[in-house]
């Protein structure tokens, strides 16, 4: 917490900066966000799983370091895609 002087000092920069303007209740209620928080949507979302591999083969795949998840969603999307597997 600031002393004091020292409040008083950083009210006194405040007041004599031209863009600083006091945010009173009204223009709180006014302001909006940019953006929403977080990610942008995706147009198809992912959808959470569970399933069963064998350890050395989950090993190997992490092992291929971060965003293994989204490398297995290519392996897999693209086996659908060559026909390997039937949607």
């Amino acid at each position: 917490m600031p002393t004091a002087a020292e409040d008083e000092a950083i009210n006194r920069g405040i007041a004599a900066d031209p863009d600083a303007m006091e945010l009173t209740a009204e223009l709180a209620m006014r302001l909006q966000p940019l953006r929403r928080p977080g990610r942008p949507k995706a147009e198809q979302t992912k959808v959470p799983m569970t399933m069963r591999v064998d350890a050395d083969v989950l090993d190997a795949i992490k092992a291929t370091g971060t965003g293994w998840q989204t490398r297995v969603n290519l392996v897999l999307r693209e086996a659908v895609r060559r026909g390997k597997l039937v949607a």
